[in-house]
């Protein structure tokens, strides 16, 4: 009589649920222990690791955002609180906006305000027009001195600006734009180092993308336009925010150039809230707040703008 029980068969691929699957063997235990080795790598950081790097974050945070927070609490606080006790409070008890006020009643702020935001435009433009051309030009075009002008580029970063303010202190009341904002703007118009920036972000660009415009009777100013443009978008976003965080700063240079109040810098402005007679810690804290909320809010609102840019600028292969 033959045996009637009989051994069920495996599910074949593709099978509907429901039947029984394949009993774990070798193959199934190779794969559970490549999943593991995947998830629990050389490369993978262990408890006591992440809880390092986490605290160490923290406090680098807290170093870089704890003056911003003391600044902003001491443009908060009213006349009647004491801000030099031998515990500072860092919350205001009276938290008040009057400070603020007083700023624009002390200094024309919104004029000061104005003037800076036309030289970081001017820089901005030049940077970004300038830096562009310059790049494009030592990176993809050939000509005599090409090399000799990139070291040229590459010495002036050698030297810091101290060096050569006075050189350009000359030249710009030479041309005439002394105490002017144009002469404020210049000689930032065109940062060496953002010009070596695009040029490396423009031999990014595969060659062969440039040769074939050439076989298609490309000329140089379409290539630019058509090939290199679109592809360094990225690098484009960097030099034109910190082109514009560099002017909307910068104090050295327009406090030695500028004369008139009238044509004065936000930066240069400010330092009029420190009385001679009188000492008032609350309105310079209220006017650096001024002057650097504008930069957070620009920020904020163009970051997505900037890391977009970013990842469409790169070459996809």
């Amino acid at each position: 009589m033959p045996d009637v029980t009989s051994r069920a068969a495996p599910r074949p691929p593709g099978a509907p649920d429901g039947g029984p699957g394949p009993e774990p063997g070798p193959g199934r235990n190779r794969h559970a222990s490549r999943t593991r080795r995947r998830r629990d790598g050389f490369g993978s950081p262990g408890p006591g690791e992440l809880v390092l790097r986490y605290t160490l974050l923290t406090l680098v945070l807290l170093l870089l955002i704890s003056p911003f927070l003391w600044q902003l609490s001491t443009s908060l606080k009213s006349l009647h609180e004491d801000i030099y006790t031998e515990t500072p409070s860092f919350l205001p008890e009276q938290p008040t906006l009057d400070n603020y006020a007083q700023v624009a009643e002390t200094i024309p702020v919104w004029s000061y305000a104005v003037n800076s935001l036309i030289v970081a435009a001017i820089v901005v433009l030049g940077n970004a027009a300038g830096a562009t051309l310059a790049g494009y030009a030592l990176a993809r075009l050939r000509f005599r001195g090409a090399k000799l002008l990139l070291v040229g580029f590459l010495a002036t970063l050698v030297l810091p600006g101290e060096v050569t303010i006075i050189s350009q202190y000359i030249t710009v009341r030479g041309l005439g734009l002394a105490d002017t904002l144009l002469g404020v703007a210049l000689p930032g118009a065109i940062g060496m180092l953002n010009v070596l920036l695009m040029r490396t972000a423009f031999q990014a660009i595969p060659q062969e993308m440039d040769e074939a415009a050439v076989i298609d009777g490309a000329t140089p100013w379409q290539r630019l336009v058509h090939i290199g443009l679109p592809n360094v978008r990225g690098m484009l976003s960097v030099i034109t925010i910190f082109a514009f965080i560099g002017a909307w700063d910068d104090f050295l240079w327009p406090l030695i150039v500028l004369n008139d109040p009238e044509n004065f810098t936000l930066t240069v402005g400010l330092q009029y809230l420190n009385g001679t007679f009188t000492n008032n810690p609350r309105l310079p804290a209220a006017g650096t707040m001024i002057s650097f909320i504008p930069i957070v809010i620009l920020f904020a609102l163009l970051q997505r703008f900037f890391f977009r840019g970013v990842e469409e600028g790169a070459i996809k292969g």
